[in-house]
């Protein structure tokens, strides 16, 4: 194997986050995977990419407890767990109280990822900022976690940002953090989050603002963006509606970003 990147487009209509990255010393790890209806095309291609027919994953990593993030995990704990071995499942997730008073209606992910809990709860890694894991030639260190202060945007603001460094490279995930803990991340990083690739958070819209961009100042973006949401349309032509993908892509273009790999175009593969 080399070390590639592979970001998978979703079989459904919707958004939503899956990633396999594959090191040259023969690792492989998973970065959320989707929705339920996705389970089957990430066991799919992590069948195809390792060769195996029952494929390991040695370390996934989830960014927060959203269902276009985290449910093909739970659909393959839940109904496929004789597909796939995983060696290590890394997390930091606010309660089911919190999501209940801050954000009721994503609170239902939160609680069956926790009650699934107890069939990987020898593989659960809980992160903290600060926490550095090895996975073979990856590097991943925890920029943040959830802060408990954020009560707007609850679910979205709990997400966990973390670099990557692997084949000389330094790719950030976002997840899908919001204004609010986008600054935070930025009043405690500045420059330091200097990275040369960046998932954009939340599919590209409505997610951190320009000046984190700034500092991050990628030499390429990883978009998890379908073409409506790529394009800001909902069925009125190109940037007729309220999202802000379009004014996102003009950031990006503005602040040098050379290279775009979107999901609308379908699976993207990067190797480092």
């Amino acid at each position: 194997m080399k070390n590639t990147l592979y970001m998978l487009a979703s079989e459904e209509f919707p958004q939503m986050n899956s990633f396999i990255i594959t090191t040259a010393d023969g690792k492989v790890i998973v970065i959320d995977g989707g929705w339920r209806a996705d389970a089957a095309k990430l066991l799919s291609r992590l069948r195809e990419i390792t060769g195996k027919e029952i494929p390991h994953v040695d370390a996934w990593f989830h960014s927060h407890a959203h269902a276009d993030h985290t449910e093909a995990f739970m659909e393959i704990m839940e109904n496929h767990s004789e597909s796939v071995t995983v060696g290590a499942v890394y997390f930091h997730f606010p309660s089911v109280q919190y999501f209940e008073k801050y954000e009721a209606g994503s609170a239902y992910t939160v609680r069956e990822f926790y009650e699934l809990l107890p069939r990987f709860a020898d593989k659960a890694c809980i992160v903290s900022e600060g926490d550095r894991y090895e996975v073979g030639e990856a590097v991943f260190d925890i920029l943040y976690t959830a802060d408990p202060a954020f009560r707007m945007n609850a679910v979205n603001n709990s997400s966990t940002v973390f670099r990557m460094t692997l084949g000389g490279k330094r790719v950030l995930f976002l997840g899908d953090l919001g204004i609010e803990a986008g600054q935070k991340l930025l009043s405690q990083y500045g420059d330091a989050l200097k990275s040369d690739w960046c998932q954009m958070a939340h599919h590209g819209q409505s997610g951190v603002e320009r000046d984190v961009y700034e500092a991050i100042a990628p030499e390429g973006c990883l978009w998890s963006t379908p073409k409506w949401l790529w394009d800001n349309d909902a069925g009125k032509g190109f940037n007729t509606h309220i999202w802000q993908t379009v004014t996102v892509r003009g950031w990006m273009d503005e602040i040098g970003a050379k290279r775009h790999l979107v999901t609308k175009d379908g699976d993207q593969v990067l190797e480092f």
